[in-house]
């Protein structure tokens, strides 16, 4: 059966869209590649010791790919967590077929490729949970070359850096095995509350509506209630797993990193610092809640380990009924009552 996205026009697309990237020598790529690699294995044992979580060695692999590599990737993960949205639209009455599914195909694959070829030049790495059978890691070394000379940060600190945030994601599914079924129930839970047929057209409307100047982003396609509440819990869960990953990178960096402070402010001041369009493209893709995201979870992670410690904190990790909602998210000690 033809698929409603065609992967391979969102391949293509979203690798064009995102270019190739710094200009670097074979020699300079070689040594990033291998400076990459190496740092991703050394930090497995530091997070572990930071965190008490035990993933085992090399669990997951690392793959160091350029911006066309990630492209692929996350096709092949949007596949996966979108299968079930797309095999509900497929069984509907009066589903398109034939050639108009397949021109259909092309169009939505036109579209998640031009949406992946943005991403492409902005995110540094990415563990992806879904890829069977234990996730992958990726680290995108261009992006990551590029802010490191764009921050005139120190390479091999910066590298470093990357992978500890990056590591911490790969122990986060790893050493919790049941954190990426959680996770992908509530994307299918979520599936089944919206309408496929109108999901790509709406979102697609409401970045260009965005790009205009209007205020729309594609998480307002998620506004019953029913929704909200599924929103309101993956929020939760993301929320922890991303604010967990920065307190590992600033805390443990001043142990490894001696420009680790210098890195953080720079990072910090160009976040701030990116251009119109890149701020319309961020608010109408959500991204800006991802930034939220950042800051509300190290601030909840804090918070838990400076009452209890880490050892208590590391309850969190031992069912879903222990993830904090989106609202302990702003009041850990209400999570700590609840779970401790």
């Amino acid at each position: 059966m033809t698929s409603m996205v065609d992967w391979e026009v969102a391949v293509s697309l979203g690798g064009r869209v995102a270019g190739p990237g710094p200009v670097v020598t074979p020699e300079e790529a070689a040594a990033a590649v291998a400076e990459l690699r190496a740092d991703a294995d050394r930090s497995t044992g530091l997070v572990r010791e930071f965190t008490g979580l035990a993933a085992g060695e090399r669990t997951a692999p690392v793959l160091v790919v350029d911006r066309q590599g990630w492209v692929r990737a996350n096709t092949e993960a949007f596949a996966v967590m979108l299968e079930p949205i797309i095999d509900k639209l497929q069984e509907k009455k009066g589903a398109p077929g034939g050639l108009s599914l397949a021109v259909g195909s092309k169009v939505t694959g036109g579209e998640v490729g031009l949406l992946l070829g943005f991403l492409a030049s902005k995110v540094l790495g990415q563990f992806d949970p879904f890829h069977d059978p234990a996730g992958r890691l990726l680290l995108v070394a261009p992006n990551i070359v590029h802010v490191e000379r764009e921050l005139k940060a120190d390479p091999t600190d910066f590298r470093l850096w990357v992978c500890l945030h990056e590591e911490t994601h790969r122990v986060q599914f790893t050493a919790v095995p049941w954190m990426r079924d959680h996770l992908y129930s509530e994307i299918s839970a979520i599936a089944e509350t919206v309408d496929p047929g109108g999901l790509f057209d709406d979102g697609l409307k409401r970045i260009s509506e965005a790009v205009r100047g209007g205020n729309g982003s594609v998480m307002d396609l998620f506004s019953s209630p029913e929704q909200k509440e599924i929103m309101d819990r993956i929020t939760g869960v993301m929320s922890l797993l991303e604010g967990h990953a920065d307190v590992v990178m600033d805390d443990v960096g001043p142990q490894v990193i001696p420009t680790v402070a210098e890195i953080r402010k720079s990072f910090n001041q160009r976040r701030k610092g990116v251009g119109v369009l890149d701020r319309v493209l961020r608010k109408a893709l959500g991204l800006d809640m991802k930034m939220a995201q950042y800051r509300d979870g190290a601030k909840f992670v804090r918070s838990v380990v400076d009452k209890v410690g880490m050892a208590d904190f590391n309850a969190v990790w031992e069912g879903p009924e222990n993830l904090p909602s989106k609202a302990e998210i702003a009041d850990p000690s209400a999570w700590v009552t609840r779970v401790l």
